[in-house]
């Protein structure tokens, strides 16, 4: 099993203060954060993408390849790309530049995203959602093993013969998918063989089980090994020194959160009693786990009642101040 630290790069302001942390002082934070986690030994870190003011990630190969020379184990990784709105030759460019400078520590994790924003920001139809998707996947599948390559498609220019560089430092790139909550998307991942990483933004965990099986059936009718059909899986999460720590740091920007960008996309905002169990009791880690998250104390997170069981107890020491509120992913 490996453990790591996936963020957006927030840069939402305080609840109480209203202060938002300058963006470059955000951006140095995140840096300091992967040198963190490099150093007390967590296996991977994500940067995400989005195209929107709450979040400084829109360009997560340059953030990793500032933190490629900041650290020299941990495995960096996009979570996700949006790549029905990118074109696959510049993201395995982009990707395999980064795989160069980080001497084999990348790997990518690619979807349709979660958010629209930047499909009419680059000048796509959000209806060609998934169409978007399915051929972008094949080409950048197609150019991690072929340096010259001749294809045609729907949504951009044809290849003829053109080469691609750089190549990259390992022999193949490592490819996940980033599913929601799609069964096809889950049988599209197994088909091709393709490790699988499950965004648990709400609902419990437990509803993600038959959509792993069907992933897993699918790699097994299309003759993959089990080995290959790799999971993992991002959930929001806070780790802090004790249960009340994690409360006071992480409850308002989440609530916030919930009751902003949560009310674009149809969600419930945080109502009266749960703020008020919150402020008086231990409900939150309960509460929050029921919404597919985890927040409490290292004790906790070794219990299976905090951010994640069986979480390390350097993963405690990795955060750097409550305007990182990170989000955690753990892949087995």
């Amino acid at each position: 099993m490996e453990i790591g630290i996936d963020s957006f790069a927030v840069t939402l302001p305080d609840p109480q203060t209203g202060r938002t942390v300058p963006a470059a002082e955000r951006m140095e934070r995140l840096l300091a954060e992967v040198e963190v986690a490099d150093r007390v030994g967590l296996d991977v870190f994500g940067i995400g993408e989005h195209h929107r003011a709450e979040f400084l990630d829109a360009a997560p190969a340059v953030i990793l390849a500032a933190a490629a020379a900041r650290t020299r184990r941990i495995r960096l990784t996009s979570a996700v790309t949006v790549l029905s709105a990118a074109d696959p030759v510049r993201v395995f460019q982009d990707f395999a530049t980064l795989d160069l400078i980080s001497q084999g520590r990348t790997e990518i994790v690619v979807g349709r995203g979660s958010f629209g924003e930047a499909y009419p920001l680059f000048g796509l139809a959000f209806d060609d959602y998934d169409d978007l998707f399915v051929e972008k996947l094949g080409l950048l599948l197609k150019l991690r093993e072929q340096t010259h390559i001749t294809w045609e498609g729907r949504f951009r220019a044809p290849l003829t013969g053109q080469g691609v560089f750089p190549r990259p430092h390992q022999p193949e790139l490592p490819v996940w998918v980033g599913v929601g909550g799609t069964p096809a998307s889950f049988a599209r991942a197994g088909t091709l063989g393709l490790p699988l990483m499950v965004a648990i933004i709400g609902g419990s965990f437990q509803r993600f089980r038959p959509l792993v099986d069907l992933y897993r059936e699918a790699g097994h009718r299309a003759g993959h090994a089990p080995e290959k059909l790799k999971v993992g899986v991002h959930a929001v999460g806070f780790v802090a020194d004790t249960d009340e720590a994690a409360r006071a740091a992480f409850f308002p920007g989440w609530a916030y959160m919930i009751g902003t960008i949560g009310r674009e996309r149809g969600w419930s905002g945080v109502s009266r009693p749960v703020r008020r169990d919150v402020r008086s009791s231990r409900r939150l880690p309960d509460r929050f786990a029921g919404d597919g998250g985890r927040a409490g104390s290292r004790r906790e997170c070794r219990a299976g009642r905090g951010v994640a069981p069986n979480v390390p107890d350097e993963l405690g020491h990795a955060g750097t101040g409550r305007d990182a509120a990170l989000d955690r992913a753990a892949r087995w």
